[in-house]
């Protein structure tokens, strides 16, 4: 009797359990009346679309420091959004409520080039029912200057010395080397291109830029996202450094070192916890310029090597636009160098005497310059 009570309670329990889910789950009962328990989720909610951008459209062009009108629409004329929220590179520009839905991004905010984002928000009934966001480039607002250039005197260099980074200090010119195997760190007699220190990285590692901020010397590799730190008299290591691209050209400019990472990127290092405080993008008039390389902060500027070109871009390091391109096509003339390949690369400048010095990878001689209009 107690195993017949007991199969008979579980097939009870069973046939309620299957009662409940069908009529849980929708299936096949009754459908909700009149959107009764019609709970939209957060990603169904932001699929309503209330609003739509007219212009500008994706990747739409600008100049540096022009107002850009934005017009919308929303997308029924029965299904309005009770206020749309328009940002600007992160920054909110205008809150809109009512036809026209419609404004201006002041020039305030096309202070940079770059690819900006314009993100439109749109709210109902106190919640986020759409969001779009387009890219938009703004490019410089000047034509960039071409500068030629003279010679001024050249100097003996290693041809054995893939630079990668260069700078002047006192009197000394420090430079770091590249490749596998055969990565330094040097200090030079200018004059001689004598080796006066010299510093072997491990052989796995590919030297790149190096810079010289307070009496430390920071140099980073290519791909191993890990740099070093040394003291400036000793070459004795005394930190690492790590970054998450890759490392090119380093320069410092006041109270921050700058980096290059082989785009038309340029971060702003704080030096003691080399973190990242902010970046360009640097662009000329026409397009984005790629490829910067081995860099130097001069007069108010940073000027970089063009990676395969003979072309040195002057940056305005505010808003990434290219004051001018110096064209060194020319400057080396020998044989046994395929420029071509050994490329130029490597700038340092001498502020207290106002001379500025250039070389390429393996090239034997380092020359100083002036530039022409």
């Amino acid at each position: 009797m107690r195993t017949d009570y007991l199969k008979y309670i579980i097939s009870l329990f069973t046939l309620l359990l299957i009662t409940w889910t069908i009529s849980c789950s929708g299936r096949p009962g009754k459908e909700p009346a009149n959107g009764e328990n019609n709970i939209l989720s957060t990603e169904e909610e932001l699929r309503i679309k209330l609003i739509k951008i007219l212009t500008p459209g994706e990747n739409a062009e600008f100049k540096l420091r022009n107002p850009i009108k934005v017009s919308l629409a929303p997308e029924e004329k029965d299904k309005l959004p009770d206020s749309v929220l328009v940002h600007f590179d992160g920054k909110a520009v205008s809150s809109i409520k009512s036809a026209p839905w419609e404004c201006t991004i002041p020039s305030a905010f096309t202070t940079a080039t770059g690819r900006k984002s314009l993100k439109v928000t749109a709210y109902k009934g106190g919640k986020v029912r759409t969001i779009i966001t387009h890219f938009l480039l703004i490019y410089s607002d000047i034509v960039p200057a071409r500068n030629g250039f003279k010679v001024i005197h050249s100097y003996p260099h290693d041809r054995d010395a893939f630079t990668q980074g260069l700078f002047y200090d006192k009197g000394i010119l420090y430079e770091g080397t590249g490749q596998e195997n055969r990565s330094t760190l040097r200090a030079i007699e200018p004059e001689t291109g004598k080796v006066l220190r010299q510093l072997s990285l491990d052989p796995t590692l590919f030297g790149e830029g190096i810079t010289l901020y307070k009496d430390r010397i920071y140099q980073v590799t290519y791909t191993s996202k890990v740099g070093f730190v040394y003291e400036k008299s000793t070459f004795n290591v005394i930190n690492k450094i790590y970054y998450q691209t890759e490392g090119w050209g380093l320069t410092t400019m006041k109270d921050q070192i700058v980096m290059s990472d082989g785009t038309n990127v340029l971060y702003f290092y704080e030096p003691e916890m080399f973190t990242v405080t902010s970046r360009i993008e640097v662009y000329d008039n026409e397009h984005l310029v790629d490829s910067l390389n081995e860099l130097e902060y001069i007069n108010g500027e940073i000027w970089a090597n063009i990676w395969m070109t003979d072309l040195i871009a002057r940056i305005d390091p505010v808003t990434g636009k290219v004051i001018a391109y110096i064209d060194l096509k020319g400057i080396l003339n020998d044989p046994e160098t395929d420029t071509s390949v050994n490329v130029l690369n490597g700038i340092a400048f001498d502020p207290d005497g106002e001379r500025i010095f250039v070389t390429g990878k393996n090239w034997p001689k380092l020359f100083e310059i002036q530039l022409t209009e």
